[in-house]
């Protein structure tokens, strides 16, 4: 049941991103397009209302639960960044907006990216983490919460090796291929 409604949830958040671009771009309502993309955080609300709901209400928590952290945490520090991407995207597609300029790949502006992103990243661990303590106090049942624990340990390791490729462009710069 909350795997489904989490799965609803990120099609819910892309519908949202996705009407918002249309209203603004090809139906010209500008106010309506963002309204639409403004509201995409009413989803993680419902999301962690739903999760919370499920787990006071006696279920053990599971993978699902933790993803919804890992949803809400991701979709917060990283949801700005993916609607403005798709917006740019959309408003050179359809609206005859300036090309999109792709991420840097060489040099320090990549390392500068690489390490962005990962503190990005950081956030989200830091946003999914308090959700997942959270969840795990609100229970107060450590055989019962679990998986919630082993998805942090999990979502740690990620975040270090993360850290270690990201920071690593700033050591060792990528460098542009010499072209024979």
């Amino acid at each position: 049941m909350i795997t489904a409604f989490i799965i609803g949830c990120e099609i819910g958040f892309w519908v949202f991103v996705l009407a918002g671009l249309v209203f603004r771009y090809i139906f010209r309502l500008k106010k309506l397009g963002k309204l639409f993309l403004y509201s995409t955080p009413l989803i993680d609300l419902a999301l962690v209302t739903a999760t919370v709901y499920d787990l006071r209400g006696g279920a053990e928590a599971t993978y699902a639960h933790s993803l919804a952290a890992v949803y809400i945490g991701v979709s917060i520090a990283f949801g700005h960044r993916m609607i403005k991407w798709a917006d740019e995207r959309f408003a050179y597609r359809f609206a005859g907006g300036p090309e999109p300029a792709g991420k840097p790949k060489y040099g320090k502006e990549h390392a500068r990216h690489e390490r962005n992103g990962w503190l990005h990243h950081l956030l989200a661990w830091g946003i999914g983490s308090l959700i997942l303590y959270g969840m795990i106090v609100m229970v107060g049942n450590e055989a019962r919460t679990e998986a919630l624990s082993e998805s942090l340990q999990i979502w740690q390791i990620v975040l270090g090796i993360d850290f270690v490729m990201s920071f690593s462009y700033t050591l060792w710069p990528r460098k542009e291929k010499a072209v024979s």
